[in-house]
């Protein structure tokens, strides 16, 4: 582990958070073996803590549509370019465990147009890129196209909605300066 702040602002231990956050946090612990700085650093306001992971849960738990492996190549490829170290990181082993593929997070995050991805995902990366970056410029065109590569409207509105919520995480882990675990860097790579 290195020295280095995970975040500029407070960073509450788990011992002073109200039971619900602290719980969360070790049940989330005791699945990853670690804390992921994330819950620390947004743990110091409970009642966005709360709001931000109900509707990240409701967003990438969801059953049905995309698959795990798609919303968090979403994530990265947002993540990435919105240039969020801590959300390309974290996410990145997130993606690499649930494609089980050790390059795909990597080339997603530096450039997902020279990515070994389908069709299909390069339609939903384009999508999600304009979401974050240019959404004002989405018009029917753009559904048109999700459309014609398989996508339901469902389909659409989740990449849409995982789009735009990782870019205001991501505009939130960069103003809080996160920084990512160490432990995510080598999972999902062997």
């Amino acid at each position: 582990m290195t020295d280095h702040p995970i975040s500029r602002f407070p960073v509450p231990s788990l011992d002073a958070l109200p039971e619900d956050i602290a719980q969360r946090i070790r049940k989330v612990a005791e699945k990853s073996g670690f804390i992921p700085n994330v819950f620390l650093a947004l743990a110091h306001r409970p009642d966005e803590f709360r709001a931000f992971f109900a509707y990240h849960d409701a967003l990438m738990e969801r059953e049905g549509g995309l698959t795990k492996a798609e919303r968090e190549m979403i994530v990265v490829a947002t993540s990435g370019a919105n240039q969020c170290q801590y959300c390309v990181v974290a996410h990145g082993a997130i993606l690499r465990i649930r494609a089980k593929n050790p390059l795909i997070a990597d080339q997603v995050a530096v450039n997902w147009r020279k990515a070994d991805i389908s069709a299909r995902e390069r339609a939903m990366l384009s999508y999600a890129e304009k979401v974050a970056l240019r959404a004002h410029e989405i018009g029917e065109a753009d559904h048109a196209a999700l459309t014609q590569a398989g996508f339901t409207q469902d389909e659409i509105w989740d990449i849409g909605a995982i789009a735009a919520f990782f870019a205001m995480s991501n505009r939130l882990a960069n103003s809080a300066n996160m920084r990512a675990n160490d432990e995510f860097y080598m999972l999902g790579r062997q």
